[in-house]
């Protein structure tokens, strides 16, 4: 392939959200600038033994349109569900909804969750717990698989094109972005619709609790979780799922597409060490792989929007890793202080708010940071009332189980 082709650009034509702060940037915006969370206390929780948390970020209300009807949503567990509002959303910003390209092969999708609905999995685990299947039907595989939100957004949408399932926890949402941008920008795809979702559940809750990594604030939810601050005392699940439409510069311009902004560079890797442990060299190592893909600096990048999970081991690595890569003094704030972990939506809707801040010319704070954990790097923690920034450049951060990291660098739009 030429060299010329393999650097096509990528920019973002479309957006589509579903998240717990609303579902648009002015609601998301208005949100931020309130300076209150959207984390619930759930007392039927309370049922089940040994679990200690009782906190949860669900996604702001909303309605479905008519036709999303029982036919058309009888494959789809709520994970699927989210993914494809928010896909619908995003092709009618970017004027592509009901377009014959998206059944020409030329666009594709890249897209993922932590895994499938829990509750058909839970199916099949009473089917062997009682040796009875009973509780299985025919859409009960295709509502648990770890595809089902890309699979299903392709057969709504009748999208022909590649389709790559990026189901890696925390990172699934920011993988998806970035292998549908190095797949436009190699020629092989003209857009594909980039992101990830994720529905609340308790199961998602016990996954870190037995790992001793949930909050425990039930009384006073307003006040969790607290992403750097010394006095943390772990993460809290959510739910959502973002989705951007990318599209091949030439091919948006020729056809009068309007741009939000470009996608300039992608890094990952592996810890290659530990399941569950960070690894803050490798971190550091994937924010460098995107900088060098982005042909940027570190100086470059005026804001980086953090992984910022709450977690003990999670913040210092990742500040640590932030610390070694930009420096000291570097701006950066976690949107979970606002959303909770919203696991495989979270690298998507991360991207998505980086990109409209960029826009809008303010970031949001850390919600809770009082106390800067000394163990942590010596960043520029943004706090208060958020900051007013004029920058072209900023970067989106996220690190999963497994130890998968990702890197994207954003660039604010100037036509």
């Amino acid at each position: 392939m030429s060299r010329a082709v393999s650097e096509r650009r990528v920019v973002i034509t479309g957006r589509g959200a579903i998240t717990p702060l609303g579902h648009d940037w002015p609601s998301v915006l208005a949100h931020l600038r309130s300076g209150r969370n959207a984390v619930r206390r759930f007392d039927d929780w309370g049922r089940y033994r040994g679990l200690n948390t009782r906190l949860g970020v669900p996604a702001a209300e909303f309605e479905l349109p008519a036709h999303f009807n029982r036919k058309a949503t009888r494959s789809m567990g709520r994970v699927a569900l989210l993914a494809t509002l928010a896909s619908e959303r995003a092709l009618a910003d970017a004027g592509l909804l009901g377009d014959p390209l998206l059944h020409s092969g030329k666009v594709g999708i890249s897209y993922g969750s932590s895994a499938g609905t829990p509750s058909s999995m839970g199916d099949f685990g009473r089917m062997l717990a009682e040796f009875n299947t009973q509780y299985i039907n025919a859409t009960t595989y295709i509502k648990m698989m770890s595809h089902t939100a890309p699979v299903n957004m392709g057969v709504h949408f009748g999208i022909t094109g590649r389709i790559v399932t990026t189901s890696s926890a925390c990172t699934s949402g920011s993988q998806g972005i970035g292998y549908a941008y190095e797949a436009i920008r190699a020629g092989r795809q003209v857009a594909m619709l980039a992101g990830g979702s994720e529905e609340l559940d308790v199961t998602a809750a016990t996954v870190f609790d037995t790992l001793f990594a949930t909050s425990n604030a039930n009384d006073t939810p307003e006040l969790t979780p607290r992403p750097f601050d010394a006095d943390r005392d772990g993460l809290v699940v959510g739910e959502g799922a973002c989705t951007l439409v990318l599209e091949d510069l030439d091919h948006a311009l020729a056809r009068g597409a309007t741009i939000h902004g470009e996608i300039i560079g992608y890094g990952t890797n592996s810890d290659g060490q530990h399941v569950t442990q960070p690894n803050a060299a490798t971190m550091a190592q994937a924010m460098r792989l995107a900088l060098e893909d982005a042909g940027l600096a570190p100086g470059d990048i005026a804001y980086v929007n953090a992984h910022g999970t709450a977690t003990g081991h999670g913040d210092i690595a990742e500040s640590t890793a932030t610390e070694a890569v930009f420096g000291e003094g570097q701006p950066i704030s976690s949107l979970k202080s606002y959303t909770g972990h919203t696991l495989g939506a979270c690298g998507a809707i991360e991207a998505w708010v980086t990109l409209e801040m960029l826009r809008e010319g303010w970031v949001h704070p850390t919600l809770n940071l009082r106390n800067v954990d000394p163990r942590c790097g010596r960043l520029d923690y943004i706090t208060g009332d958020g900051r007013a920034l004029d920058a072209e450049f900023a970067m989106s951060n996220n690190f999963a189980f497994g130890g998968i990291n990702t890197s994207l660098v954003l660039r604010r739009w100037t036509p």
